[in-house]
């Protein structure tokens, strides 16, 4: 059924882009100029690349074939071959002085080589880059760079979570999403209902965050169908996510392989690959199941759990946060993206037991039918309220006030900024991390997360961190 669905979903992408007259090319560089070029062979020699050795090596490896081979030969023809070119190079020194030929020799050489690996380059970079929008050393440099980078983990779920991602892959090629699968809305929801597999909506999300190909293949997989039966509202990922799952028996096995479509700078996984549902019990006394309906229910919420309670956790996704550098909470709504991933109690144990640098990112405005009226302390005793124990020891809280048009606008949906109540939080014995990482639309007045501002934030607490640490 899949499969099917899966094929009626390729063909109507198909037909939505034959209607589309005008495509988005990628812009081409202008042609660098000598300096550049310069420029470039110069960041060969920069240290971490691991070719300078190599070349060396190499060229090391050519006098010693020779030597060995006029060894072997017992120099014979080799000494005649120099006495030759010694001859040669008398004759031409009489003609011109040395201090003239061997200065011409000796920059002919350097041209030679210079020339030489200038093609060799060339080719290799226009097999491995054919479309030419960066240089080679430049990818060489970048990978080094990012794969030195900590080893992160984020925990949560939603847009948050893969704003989160869309920031540190710039910082870190080490990243690990673990990613709630409690999601049981829109298009996720629709085909955990009719197909029975794990919700894909949320893994589809940091799939696309921390795609290096975040061009065609990205807008591909978060493409959204807008007419078709049956199709209207899915998008290509959770379809293809879909029928993966079903092909290579599991939602793990499935990501894996979107993975390397999608060039993904990271690992994405699932807290669990058992089918959970959340409920949530209300103030006025009701018990709400299903995710989607627990925002809906419009209640304050005292309590929160799953069915199957317990489940247990993906053992990849415990070996991350226990070889982690560093593991990162949220942002994300708090009852519905970040701690269903802390109701599995493998996940909780093993964050605690870690002693590295652990943050929570708080939310900038409060969620209608979640957290309404919560300070930043009642964000952290939420958490704390799950999990039985504290798991983090910092929190970041957005420090500029959004403006008047937004917060306009976001009250006309009862939503207001998070209060920062210090005393609380320092009772609560947590430090603060007060900085500007929101994004605000001028025309719409939306707020969200700046990812690289964001990723910036949280890495500078991190290098602090460690730097405290040492001493």
């Amino acid at each position: 059924m899949t499969i099917g669905l899966l094929k009626q979903a390729l063909h109507a992408l198909r037909q939505e882009t034959r209607s589309r007259s005008n495509f988005r090319l990628r812009a081409t560089l202008p042609t660098p100029t000598r300096e550049r070029k310069l420029f470039r062979w110069f960041k060969w020699l920069a240290p971490g690349l691991l070719v300078k050795r190599w070349l060396l090596l190499s060229a090391g490896g050519v006098l010693m074939a020779v030597l060995g081979f006029a060894i072997w030969i017992k120099l014979t023809p080799v000494y005649f071959l120099i006495q030759l070119t010694v001859d040669i190079l008398e004759k031409i020194t009489t003609i011109i002085p040395n201090y003239v030929s061997g200065p011409i020799v000796f920059t002919f050489g350097l041209l030679f080589i210079l020339w030489g690996q200038t093609r060799t380059l060339g080719s290799i970079t226009e097999v491995l880059m054919p479309e030419g929008d960066a240089e080679l050393v430049d990818v060489l440099l970048t990978h080094r760079r990012l794969n030195r980078g900590p080893k992160i983990v984020a925990i949560g779920g939603g847009t948050g979570l893969s704003t989160l991602l869309r920031g540190l892959k710039e910082f870190s090629a080490n990243s690990t999403a673990i990613v709630t699968v409690a999601d049981d809305g829109g298009s996720s929801g629709r085909l955990r209902r009719e197909i029975g597999v794990l919700p894909p909506g949320d893994v589809r999300n940091c799939l696309a965050a921390l795609a290096n190909e975040e061009k065609l293949m990205t807008e591909l997989f978060q493409y959204r169908f807008r007419a078709g039966d049956g199709l209207t509202g899915h998008s290509f990922g959770n379809l293809f996510l879909t029928a993966l799952s079903e092909i290579t028996g599991d939602l793990e096995q499935a990501i894996a392989a979107s993975s390397q479509v999608l060039a993904v700078r990271g690992r994405v996984l699932p807290a669990t690959l058992t089918d959970v549902r959340l409920w949530a019990e209300l103030a006025d006394g009701r018990q709400i199941e299903g995710e989607s309906n627990i925002t809906e229910a419009k209640g304050q919420i005292v309590r929160i759990g799953c069915i199957p309670p317990d489940p247990p956790a993906l053992p990849r996704a415990l070996q991350a946060i226990q070889e982690a550098d560093y593991i990162v909470i949220g942002p994300g709504s708090l009852y519905t993206s970040v701690i269903p991933n802390l109701l599995v109690p493998e996940i909780a144990e093993a964050i605690a037991q870690r002693d590295v640098p652990r943050i929570y990112v708080c939310n900038i405005m409060t969620q209608p039918g979640e957290t309404d009226n919560y300070t930043v302390a009642d964000h952290i005793r939420a958490i704390d309220a799950v999990c039985k124990r504290p798991l983090f020891e910092a929190v970041l809280v957005q420090k500029k006030v959004p403006s008047a048009r937004s917060l306009i606008r976001y009250a006309q949906e009862d939503s207001y900024p998070v209060t920062l109540d210090r005393d609380a939080i320092m009772r609560l014995g947590r430090r603060i991390v007060l900085a500007s990482v929101m994004d605000e639309d001028t025309e719409t007045g939306y707020l969200r997360h700046n990812p690289q501002k964001l990723a910036r934030v949280l890495l500078r607490w991190y290098s602090r961190t460690q730097g405290l640490e040492r001493i």
